[in-house]
């Protein structure tokens, strides 16, 4: 009740904003690197290089006591995003950003599909039906049989399931550590996947490059924080729907810098993944707002 009472809209709506172009950022740099240096490589250089970011949260990572039961979660979720993480940078090589863009939306379908399956979340029927749109929106995207789909877009495929595997650890374990040592605990555990994956194919990489990635690690954690302070001014019902921006900016820088056609199916595709995962955010915030309005002749405290 205290958030939706102290709950700034056009703040969230802001902080969205700032948060798509972020993270769009984040697609455009990694997209300047090229294959030249190996997806597994590129994404261990991010996490490495982003460690350093962590430094002013050591005092609270410190004091985070870790049960065997979030040994293993964390153990599980830095594995999975591991893979997660190296399909991404894999695809973004290979296929235009708002493809890229409009599979990411994806994971959210995941999570969904995933706690009805493992944390017996109810599945109603509204929600499965925007669950089976979402799935007709990626089918619109990839069009199977109408063009040839290749290896990039079936890593962005695998890695949305990977991402929305990852989300739905992550949040079994915020319900007993800070989400700072929830962040802290994956760079580390990705950085320690992804090290033997890059050596297994090392290109020494040149100071630009270096400077690239760290510039991706500097976005991608700005991004996580504009976001944070998005959910914290605003009910996910209202900044939901600004995650489709991303597609938009993706267009145009895609269109614009890298020289990409634009795609109607993309955009439509997207469209519609968003368009349903906006109405499952909606409908939870309902539902959870239902749950706390206290009946019309109960007493409002």
């Amino acid at each position: 009740m205290d958030t939706e009472l102290n709950a700034r809209p056009g703040w969230g709506i802001f902080w969205m904003i700032i948060t798509g172009i972020l993270f769009v950022g984040v697609t455009a740099l990694v997209k300047t690197i090229g294959t030249r240096i190996p997806a597994a490589e590129a994404a261990f250089l991010r996490y490495a290089l982003g460690l350093a970011l962590l430094v002013p949260a050591l005092p609270v990572i410190l004091r985070t006591r870790l049960t065997g039961r979030l040994w293993t979660v964390f153990g599980i979720r830095g594995a999975v995003h591991t893979v997660g993480v190296a399909l991404w940078f894999f695809a973004m090589a290979r296929i235009p950003l708002a493809d890229v863009t409009a599979m990411n939306f994806l994971a959210p379908i995941y999570v969904t599909i995933g706690a009805a399956l493992f944390l017996g979340e109810r599945l109603a029927l509204r929600r499965l039906i925007a669950v089976l749109l979402a799935l007709g929106g990626a089918v619109i995207i990839l069009r199977p049989g109408l063009r040839e789909v290749g290896p990039g877009h079936m890593a962005m495929v695998l890695t949305a399931i990977c991402f929305g595997a990852s989300y739905l650890l992550a949040k079994l374990a915020s319900n007993e550590v800070s989400p700072v040592a929830v962040v802290a605990m994956l760079s580390v555990t990705v950085t320690i996947g992804l090290a033997p994956l890059a050596a297994l194919d090392w290109v020494t990489p040149t100071l630009l490059e270096l400077a690239t990635l760290f510039g991706v690690a500097a976005l991608a954690t700005g991004g996580h924080y504009t976001m944070t302070l998005a959910f914290k001014a605003a009910p996910l019902a209202v900044t939901q729907p600004m995650t489709f921006l991303q597609l938009v900016w993706a267009v145009l820088l895609g269109a614009l810098v890298f020289g990409e056609g634009v795609d109607p199916f993309v955009l439509l595709g997207g469209t519609v993944i968003v368009g349903s995962v906006s109405f499952i955010t909606w409908r939870e915030a309902m539902l959870k707002r239902r749950a706390i309005t206290p009946l019309s002749n109960a007493t409002k405290f």
